[in-house]
């Protein structure tokens, strides 16, 4: 199936993470204070980040995440869910039917068609510290992260300085900019070519010290969280 390139494309709009993250704690059953302990912030920030009033950093939302046993990747799953609960499509469907469900797809740019997922319909994260996360696409059943990272100028994976970790291994690859990873009592610079891979049990951390944006791909594998 082709797609007409030349057709504007608009970005998916970011997914609700903060109602997401709170249906997760309301579904485990967790208070917002015991939660707020357990990541270590305030429940102020916990609470105001589930009402969209705030953007948590990177490294609160992997503590979040671990802390509710669920996968980073879950937070997007906005069309999965959309699909799921959909009626399946079954052989006795007229081809009126087909055509108008494939016909909603291609109307809709934040959907993917196939494994194609088009250039500016990635959906769009934007974390605290001058961070934003895009999706680049998503294999459903898998807990993988395929991100495309912006580290803006003066951007940091915590906004508080402090080192984080969480469960998977981590690969990232940056393509312009330039990028600090601390790493356990170890600090490297990246620059537009380098590459990273490590246990992100160990504790990093990413800032950018530059005057333009630190732009890469990052992967990050996961163990499915039950």
């Amino acid at each position: 199936m082709s797609a007409d390139r030349g057709a504007a494309v608009s970005p998916a709009a970011v997914p609700p993470v903060g109602a997401r993250i709170r249906q997760a704690r309301l579904a485990k059953g967790v208070s917002l204070r015991a939660l707020a302990r357990e990541v270590g912030v305030s429940a102020s920030l916990v609470s105001q980040i589930e009402t969209g009033k705030s953007q948590p950093s990177v490294s609160t939302l992997y503590a979040i995440t671990t802390a509710l046993s669920i996968s980073v990747e879950s937070l997007f799953d906005v069309y999965e869910e959309e699909a799921a609960a959909a009626p399946a499509v079954t052989a006795s469907a007229t081809p009126a039917t087909v055509l108008h469900a494939l016909a909603a797809f291609a109307a809709d740019p934040g959907r993917r068609i196939g494994p194609l997922v088009a250039a500016g319909a990635h959906e769009t994260l934007e974390l605290d510290s001058g961070v934003v996360w895009e999706r680049l696409g998503h294999v459903p059943g898998t807990d993988v992260d395929f991100l495309r990272v912006t580290y803006r100028p003066g951007g940091s994976s915590s906004s508080s300085g402090g080192l984080m970790r969480h469960a998977g291994t981590e690969y990232g690859y940056l393509t312009s900019g330039e990028l600090v990873l601390t790493l356990g009592f170890d600090e490297y610079t990246l620059g537009p070519g380098d590459a990273v891979c490590f246990e992100s049990t160990t504790p990093h951390r990413y800032r950018n010290d530059g005057a333009e944006p630190a732009v890469g791909v990052w992967f990050v594998f996961s163990e499915s969280v039950q």
